[in-house]
């Protein structure tokens, strides 16, 4: 049964990637254009606009896995950052204080550093 599931790794990868990217993305979305609810009221500080701008660019270059292991990088410590600057202040526990996406986002880009995009990536396209 290993043996077959191990078969579907590089494809398992490329959805957990084109998924992670995807979910990523919407952050971005609803900082920048309010879309499909806005984040916060008003105007967004600089750092969020910063946040968001990162948010969408690396969500889209990650889903489509370009450049997957650098960007997995940046993206991973902004999460990092992000948890320890918006989050934990609120609670050491990421469950209590809304931390648990931050935390999940940070740990899954971290083990595509390692891992590369999988499978239908740009990274990982065949050439002609």
């Amino acid at each position: 049964m290993s043996d077959r599931l191990n078969t579907y790794q590089p494809q398992a990868l490329a959805v957990l990637r084109i998924m992670t990217g995807l979910l990523y993305m919407a952050h971005g979305t609803m900082k920048l254009f309010a879309f499909p609810a806005a984040q916060m009221e008003g105007p967004l500080p600089p750092l969020m606009l910063v946040a968001g701008i990162l948010e969408l660019v690396g969500g889209a270059l990650f889903a489509i896995g370009f450049l997957t292991r650098p960007v997995a990088f940046l993206l991973s410590g902004m999460m990092a950052v992000a948890y320890f600057m918006a989050h934990f202040p609120k609670s050491f526990f990421p469950s209590l204080n809304g931390g648990d996406a931050a935390v999940l986002f940070c740990f899954v880009f971290l083990y595509f550093v390692f891992s590369g995009a999988g499978a239908w990536s740009v990274d990982n396209r065949q050439k002609a």
